[in-house]
């Protein structure tokens, strides 16, 4: 019996599944989060201290931190790393 998925990687069979772009948001915002918590562990920087450095609430931070929360902004994403003192960088490949 011939598997059709041999010889296919992983993103083409969820682009066949439908769900690479979701997948790939996902994983995407995870390594942020964890970038950013590694970051902020680093600095010795808390939630509360991060969230003064980028004036807005713990909320927020916790939220950006959350790897599950779907819902983050360009300029949330700019303002912690700035908070920081890293830059943030995209780019379109």
């Amino acid at each position: 019996m011939k598997n059709e998925f041999v010889g296919s990687d992983f993103n083409e069979f969820l682009k066949e599944d439908g769900i690479y772009e979701e997948v790939n948001d996902i994983a995407i915002k995870r390594v942020i989060a964890y970038q950013l918590e590694q970051e902020m562990k680093a600095q010795n920087i808390t939630k509360t201290k991060m969230a003064e450095l980028m004036n807005t609430s713990r909320a927020v931070v916790n939220r950006l931190l959350n790897p599950n929360n779907d819902s983050l902004t360009l300029n949330t994403l700019e303002s912690a790393t700035n908070a920081l003192g890293k830059r943030l960088s995209i780019s379109i490949i």
